[in-house]
């Protein structure tokens, strides 16, 4: 027993002189302290999570530009139908045109209809001329009771924006 040296107590050596410096064999799959890492079934599962929310995701996208349009043109008919109606009980008459809203100051300026992208393009609905105010129109022209998007083009629920 002269040429042994005793060996301090600890864990008995497996080879881990061979391995680099900092494995431990007790972490799951044998790896490096510290190390952290993903496996294959995990990465899957969530680029397959990504490729089911994208297919959700991109229909709405496309038709989310139209949907805004169609969203400032209504609001921009309320406003203005809002100011015929508002002039109308003012002053007991339609305004014969729309550029006397806004000389009058029921509007500041006239809206841009979003799908022509020009504030002249707005169709105005005149009052039918009637026989008692057929006295009337004499010293006025008719009224405009309504109006209507100038385009042409359908919206996404299949009616036509001019018959908004």
């Amino acid at each position: 027993m002269a040429g042994t040296a005793a060996k301090p107590p600890g864990p008995p050596e497996t080879g881990s002189a061979q391995r680099s410096p900092g494995f431990d064999a007790s972490c799951p799959m044998g790896g490096r302290k510290g190390e952290r890492g993903f496996t294959l079934i995990e990465l899957i599962i969530v680029v397959t999570i990504i490729g089911i929310l994208a297919t959700i995701a991109v229909p709405a996208m496309r038709t989310a530009p139209v949907r805004a349009k169609e969203a400032a043109l209504k609001e921009d008919l309320f406003t203005l139908r809002s100011c015929i109606d508002q002039f109308h009980g003012d002053r007991a008459r339609y305004p014969s045109s729309l550029e006397e809203l806004v000389s009058l100051g029921y509007l500041r300026r006239l809206p841009v209809d979003p799908f022509t992208g020009s504030a002249d393009s707005w169709d105005p609905l005149f009052e039918q001329a009637t026989e008692e105010s057929d006295e009337r129109d004499q010293e006025q022209p008719p009224g405009i009771i309504d109006v209507r998007s100038g385009s042409d083009a359908t919206a996404l629920d299949g009616s036509r924006y001019a018959d908004w």
